[in-house]
């Protein structure tokens, strides 16, 4: 499901926030994290920290659906992953957070560590999760990591149309994709028909063919970060798995020395661990980010 609540922000012509915080309000005596989804998925990705008292007892959560994903909307049809990490820092803003760490799970990782490097006096720490701090390049592409723009090119030619489509709905391949390649072998049918009927509420009518096409060429026209990086100043716990199928296990190794100005910058590998951790290897994912709260807060 995407997000049941949302509040107004100022940028691009005011982007109506999809959001989803622990407890339901903000409290100012803990830390937050902020918690950024992955490509085609909602707030709902985050269902099991959500539920993990261990986790909710030490700070507020607060999920963020990106541009073109669940309930957040914007009057402009086009938007890149600079624009969603504006956004959420104006979420911030309006709910009176001063300072947060920040969470992502694959493209979620290239959006909050846009964020940190927005607005680094704010950003306190990164958890990357099943991430590449580069765009699809060639050299990420001969070191195993995928090759996007052939295989999903031919989604985003669908889905481009001159006039309206009032009955556009996504299509279950593209469905099943998203909950395949990022859930791996803990893709159960269960798991796949969910994020199916999900996918199929909010990518649908005209609006939804819009917000899924710009979704994808975001994804597809994206900048790489290899050569910002260097300028994030606060700590860095990278997690991947070992089955990670889009960017694999040799480019993470090489990304985190990047971080030279990092106060801490530590990459773990999570065996068996596949594309979406925060899903399918929450305690992992719930040790290190206590670890970074309780160390840096």
């Amino acid at each position: 499901m995407a997000a049941t609540t949302t509040l107004k922000v100022p940028h691009l012509g005011g982007i109506t926030a999809g959001y989803a915080l622990s407890g339901g309000t903000y409290d100012p005596s803990k830390p937050t994290c902020v918690l950024i989804n992955s490509m085609c998925t909602t707030v709902t990705l985050y269902k099991d920290q959500f539920a993990d008292r261990a986790l909710t007892d030490s700070l507020n959560l607060l999920a963020i659906e990106p541009l073109g994903h669940g309930a957040t909307s914007c009057p402009s049809e086009h938007f890149t992953y600079w624009d969603t990490a504006i956004m959420a820092l104006q979420v911030l803003d309006q709910l009176g957070i001063d300072k947060a760490f920040a969470l992502g799970t694959s493209q979620g990782g290239w959006m909050v560590a846009r964020m940190a490097l927005l607005a680094p006096e704010r950003i306190q720490g990164l958890v990357l999760l099943g991430t590449s701090m580069d765009y699809e390049s060639a050299d990420s592409r001969a070191k195993g990591c995928w090759d996007p723009k052939t295989l999903l090119s031919p989604f985003y030619d669908n889905w481009c149309s001159p006039t309206a489509t009032p009955d556009f709905v996504v299509d279950d391949v593209w469905c099943g994709m998203v909950a395949t390649m990022g859930f791996g072998a803990a893709g159960t049918p269960e798991l796949v028909t969910f994020w199916t009927d999900t996918l199929k509420a909010v990518y649908r009518g005209d609006e939804g063919r819009k917000k899924l096409k710009m979704a994808l060429g975001c994804l597809l026209d994206r900048d790489g970060l290899v050569r910002r990086v260097r300028d994030i100043t606060c700590p860095v716990y990278w997690l991947q798995g070992t089955d990670d199928a889009p960017y694999g296990t040799t480019v993470p190794v090489e990304q985190i020395k990047l971080f030279t100005s990092s106060k801490e910058a530590t990459l773990t590998m999570v065996e068996g661990g596949n594309h979406y951790l925060n899903a399918t290897n929450p305690n992992e994912v719930r040790s290190a980010l206590l670890q970074m709260v309780q160390k840096y807060k």
